[in-house]
């Protein structure tokens, strides 16, 4: 089904036209995300990714709950159909969902509001450019990249239809769907 090109961390399928029953069949405990019928490999997230991922997702969800807020909260892996076809499998690993008509017993079915990807090496093209065409056109009001080689997070408000602002880590992210949601990264760190 698969070749390994090379690389450890991300492995590409073969060409094909891939379904989401074929992520579906994928062996036991093996994660893979589906993006225009093309399937992508997942390597597993190192600890700091982890932690700024879990972090992340209990800030907003504290956020939400603070203020009564219907909104749900869930970080990865939890399956995204992106685009309510059997071409699109993603699992980002922060997504917010407001509608919750799009959750089902197999995930989001449709565009979160908000999505966070927390950059690993090996998806870094991923994140910054497949990802984020997928996201705009798929519908997402709001993507946060967080990239912790770099320090910073690249945030696009896909609403406003404005150019992605990059804050650094150690400066404070405001939320675009939430407007008075600050999150500095690097005190998430501490």
């Amino acid at each position: 089904m698969y070749t390994n090109k090379g690389s450890a961390a991300m492995l590409f399928f073969t060409e094909g036209n891939y379904t989401i029953d074929d992520i579906y069949a994928l062996p036991e405990g093996e994660r893979a995300e589906l993006i225009e019928g093309q399937i992508y490999d997942m390597a597993t997230p190192t600890r700091i990714h982890q932690k700024i991922a879990f972090s992340l997702a209990r800030t907003i969800a504290d956020y939400i709950d603070a203020k009564e807020g219907s909104c749900e909260v869930y970080p990865a892996p939890f399956a995204v159909i992106i685009k309510k076809n059997n071409k699109n499998y993603v699992e980002p690993d922060v997504s917010v969902i407001c509608d919750k008509d799009k959750l089902s017993d197999r995930g989001c079915e449709g565009a979160p509001d908000f999505i966070i990807e927390v950059v690993s090496p090996s998806s870094r093209k991923m994140d910054y450019s497949t990802k984020n065409a997928l996201y705009a056109d798929a519908g997402v009001r709001e993507y946060w990249i967080v990239d912790p080689d770099r320090e910073r997070t690249t945030v696009y408000y896909y609403e406003e239809d404005a150019a992605p602002m990059i804050v650094p880590f150690d400066q404070t992210v405001q939320g675009g769907i939430y407007k008075d949601l600050y999150i500095n990264i690097s005190e998430l760190l501490n």
